[in-house]
């Protein structure tokens, strides 16, 4: 028994930190307690210089001139091998929160479960975290937890800090764990990341099932990364993720909103969409909308819509112009909130602008269980919903009306997204469309014409007969 207990902890650390017969063709990164640290020259790797941010190579330089070791780290170096212009830049070093902010006359610590830095040059803010351990560093807790696990294995604390290498270990993906010395121009690279970078790979660094067991989100990682860099996603890597994608529903709401924020409309909504349908993942998110998707008697042509929607995000931002998350999710949850309106309409007789209010409720609140939708923007969703059912009312001052309302844009976006996905709506968005381009003369014009043919086309009215006063008195 005894003998079995020691070849099951060996298994386990192999696991997650390799051993020295590892395959060439590793099933998942490994990491090993003496890992082998590759050093990539800069005559390799070509980053030129000119793209470093100077603010974060301030920060490094400081903090080595104090004696911590300190890199420029993951998304960032991953960006730059790939030509691509890094959204911000990440430090890691070996100071703790504590000794980074007292070099640092404009910063600020921040979090509670692990600390961090933040320097402020003007607008920019550089993130400085202190190099941490894999979660088997952690001592059992006084709450009785061991490690920082609960019972299925997720990630409940995690702020033990370690070594250069521990953090290298810890990181989720081998191509986000590069570490980048600005002082000598080369790249530390542990776990194969260099490599799996040229081949255009997305690997998990450990054991994959653990890594999402310990933190679910990861799996949504692997699908944005995929996404966003055209990569694929490792076999070992991927396998375990159709399985485990019911693991995010024991993710807080709150941070799942800002995962579907990240994967939907940073430029790459359409991929990611595609990556998350495949593994099972849209559905955790959007369970609603995943249920019509499933319905093969679906009336409404929901993924068209969708399609449409996340295109037009990517293409916006493509452009350098503004989204919004109310019109993406109005857009994502339209169809949910029509069969909720029709059933309310048939079953309890409702008309239909009370009946989008109640779907409207009904939706909403089903929809922040999976993903917390701040009120700011659920506020603009019912908006936004809400004109759908009024721009078709444009006769006589009804079209200068609505064409002034706040959210009129939004909602002509979404008639048109509507239309142009197979919706019949009659031409509507066109109207709406010729309605904005036209002169004030113009504008009169078109309602005063819809005024007319809306009422040529209505039942005519029984006209009533002049009231008998004298026959009053029998009612």
């Amino acid at each position: 028994m005894e003998r079995n207990l020691f070849a099951s902890i060996g298994n386990r650390i192999r696991s997650i930190f390799g051993s020295s017969d590892v395959a060439s063709e590793p099933v998942s990164a490994q990491v090993s307690p003496e890992p082998t640290r590759r050093v990539i020259t800069e005559e390799e790797h070509k980053i030129p210089r000119k793209y470093l941010d100077d603010n974060a190579q301030k920060v490094v330089y400081r903090l080595s001139d104090a004696g911590f070791d300190s890199y420029l780290v993951g998304g960032c170096i991953r960006d730059l091998l790939l030509r691509k212009r890094p959204k911000d830049f990440d430090v890691a070093t070996a100071a703790h929160p504590e000794e980074a902010h007292e070099l640092f006359r404009r910063s600020r610590l921040i979090g509670r479960r692990f600390k961090l830095v933040h320097v402020r040059f003007g607008r920019d803010i550089i993130e400085v975290a202190t190099f941490r351990a894999g979660h088997d560093s952690a001592p059992e807790n006084t709450d009785g937890e061991h490690g920082r696990q609960n019972d299925s294995g997720m990630i409940v604390r995690d702020n033990v800090y370690g070594t250069l290498e521990e953090d290298a270990g810890r990181r989720d993906f081998t191509v986000n764990a590069l570490y980048y010395c600005p002082t000598d121009r080369t790249i530390v690279d542990f776990a194969n990341g260099y490599g799996d970078l040229q081949n255009r790979i997305i690997r998990m660094i450990g054991d994959p099932v653990d890594r999402y067991r310990e933190d679910p989100v990861r799996m949504l990682r692997a699908a944005r990364f995929a996404a966003k860099l055209g990569f694929d996603i490792d076999q070992a890597t991927a396998e375990p993720i159709y399985e485990l994608a019911p693991l995010l529903k024991d993710i807080a709401a709150a941070r799942l909103f800002d995962e579907v924020l990240k994967l939907l409309q940073s430029g790459h909504g359409v991929q990611s969409y595609e990556q998350l349908m495949e593994f099972g993942l849209f559905e955790p998110l959007f369970p609603q909308v995943h249920e019509l998707l499933s319905d093969h008697d679906c009336p409404w042509p929901i993924e068209t819509l969708i399609l449409n929607a996340l295109s037009n995000t990517d293409r916006r931002l493509a452009q350098r112009k503004s989204v919004t998350p109310a019109f993406l999710f109005a857009a994502l949850l339209w169809y949910p909130l029509q069969r909720r309106m029709q059933e309310l309409m048939d079953n309890q007789k409702m008309p239909p602008i009370p009946a989008l209010h109640e779907a409207a409720n009904d939706v909403l609140g089903k929809q922040v269980k999976s993903t917390a939708i701040p009120r700011r923007f659920s506020t603009t969703i019912r908006e936004i919903w809400e004109l759908q059912l009024r721009l078709p009312r444009r006769h006589g001052k009804q079209a200068e009306r609505l064409a002034e309302h706040p959210r009129f844009r939004a909602a002509y976006d979404l008639l048109l997204l509507r239309e142009n996905s197979g919706e019949q709506l009659n031409g509507l968005s066109q109207w709406w469309t010729h309605y904005q381009n036209a002169d004030p003369e113009g504008r009169e014009a078109m309602a005063s014409s819809v005024s007319k043919g809306s009422s040529a086309k209505r039942k005519p009215r029984r006209r009533r007969k002049p009231r008998n006063h004298s026959d009053s008195s029998n009612g």
